[in-house]
């Protein structure tokens, strides 16, 4: 499965987490490709239904694919994700939450991160911090 997340940090460095409602652990904003969309698009239309926020500036910072990144869905669906990670650093004033997928939404300092984040998040800030 295809898909994009975001490292979205502030002006302290500090990354923005969500709180996913299916798995009640702590990830990083993104998910899965629609039909016809680029990596970009998928990024964008999930940080604006997520989070309410509108992007506009975003750079490619890696993309992620492998064994570490086999996942079963809380439904029991079971991918092997390829996960285009972009960075954005862009100041927020407000963030809405949408209550469907995500029940929170916060930023963490580098060494405050909670302890129940997924597992692809893991790895990917393992290899990106």
């Amino acid at each position: 499965m295809n898909s994009a997340g975001v490292l979205f940090t502030d002006q302290n460095s500090k990354i923005l987490l969500i709180l996913r409602m299916d798995s009640n652990n702590w990830g990083l904003p993104g998910g899965f490709m629609e039909p016809g969309e680029s990596f970009e698009e998928t990024a964008k239309r999930e940080i604006l239904e997520e989070l309410g926020i509108k992007v506009n500036n975003m750079t490619l910072l890696k993309v992620f694919s492998g064994p570490q990144f086999y996942y079963v869905c809380p439904n029991g669906d079971k991918v092997f994700n390829v996960i285009s990670l972009f960075t954005i650093k862009e100041k927020v004033n407000q963030i809405f939450v949408d209550n469907n997928e995500i029940s929170h939404a916060k930023f963490f300092g580098i060494h405050e991160l909670p302890f129940n984040l997924t597992k692809v998040t893991k790895v990917i800030l393992n290899e990106v911090l």
